[in-house]
């Protein structure tokens, strides 16, 4: 271990603060996302309140966290990932916070895994759907099914990401991993356009002193300006510079995903699909649609970002086989 990263793995928050700005210190310190952070917050303290809200984590043992745990799968029924997510929060805390071992693995009844089959939409559900979601919100819509993206990906596209030259997206998935998608040429031309009004807007911003966006801590650190430059600047950024609550800098971030959450949901009412649609509907159905249309389920795995293609065999379960071309044995018994 190099003398830097034991520096940053012996790294203890200041114990005179509350234990939740604590948490918050060695998130940050540790480069976590935004949306991590608050989502570990939220654990904690559901761990805390579990136990009545008064007894500090360090007085509750392994026990309490096997008990926590189960009762989330056995009461609250939530999901494998959830229940996942819950134990990482933990464990965050004992060890990077509290610096607590704890010893031994942690024996709690775990959330039974439910292979729930993905709601997808037909073309021509598509086609009404599509006539009924318009602005900004439809052209994001249209990528999220037109190229696959899941939702945050669709909301944190940046200007560098997209190669309108080769027709590809590069994203950056979950775990940090990135993939390459399909650019469809039917919105080729409008999210140029769409672009261009960014490069409007961001330079706006930095006439009036602004126009830096958030980066990676450590792309920041070695790239002095790169916040500053056009290639970060979100496709789809808020009408309004916020400041950000961790660095206190007036940026413009990227729009919230819950408008085009609504967006879609009217969409899909006012097209009266009796389904339940969400943005993550448009990409299985992106990949439904590609399997029907005959890709090699690995390119598939490949364009939608599974590490395991057993997730991406899931569509092959709701894809339209076409059983009207399919003869019954006993026709041929001529009977």
């Amino acid at each position: 271990m190099t003398a830097a990263m034991e520096s940053k793995s012996k790294f203890r928050p200041n114990p005179e603060i509350k234990l939740m700005d604590q948490v918050r210190e060695v998130l940050r310190y540790h480069h976590y996302a935004y949306r991590t952070e608050k989502t570990y917050c939220q654990w904690i303290r559901r761990f805390i309140f579990f136990f009545g809200g008064q007894t500090h984590p360090r007085d509750l043992d392994t026990t309490c966290i096997e008990r926590f745990l189960s009762d989330l799968a056995v009461n609250g029924e939530v999901s494998v990932s959830t229940q996942r997510q819950a134990l990482n929060a933990l464990v965050f805390l004992y060890d990077k916070v509290l610096n607590i071992n704890l010893d031994g693995k942690i024996q709690h009844i775990r959330s039974k895994k439910k292979i729930k089959l993905p709601t997808v939409l037909g073309k021509q559900e598509i086609r009404q759907f599509f006539r009924h979601i318009d602005g900004i919100h439809a052209l994001m819509a249209k990528l999220l099914y037109g190229s696959g993206l899941r939702l945050m990906e669709g909301v944190r596209l940046r200007v560098k990401d997209i190669d309108f030259d080769r027709k590809r997206i590069h994203i950056l998935g979950k775990g940090d991993k990135w993939r390459t998608t399909i650019l469809p040429n039917l919105i080729a031309s409008e999210l140029l356009s769409q672009v261009e009004r960014v490069k409007a807007l961001h330079q706006y911003d930095l006439e009036e002193g602004f126009g830096e966006v958030y980066i990676p801590a450590a792309l920041a650190r070695k790239y002095k300006n790169a916040a500053k430059e056009i290639q970060w600047q979100y496709v789809f950024p808020s009408k309004k510079r916020s400041v950000d609550p961790r660095s206190g800098c007036s940026r413009r971030h990227h729009v919230m995903e819950s408008g085009l959450q609504k967006a879609v949901k009217r969409a899909a009412q006012k097209a009266r699909i009796d389904k339940r649609v969400t943005c993550h509907t448009l990409r299985h159905s992106f990949a439904t649609s590609m399997l029907e249309d005959g890709i090699n389920i690995r390119v598939l795995q490949e364009l939608m970002g599974h590490s395991d293609v057993k997730t991406t065999e899931l569509y092959t379960h709701v894809m339209d086989k076409d059983i009207s071309r399919i003869s019954s044995p006993l026709e041929d018994l001529g009977l």
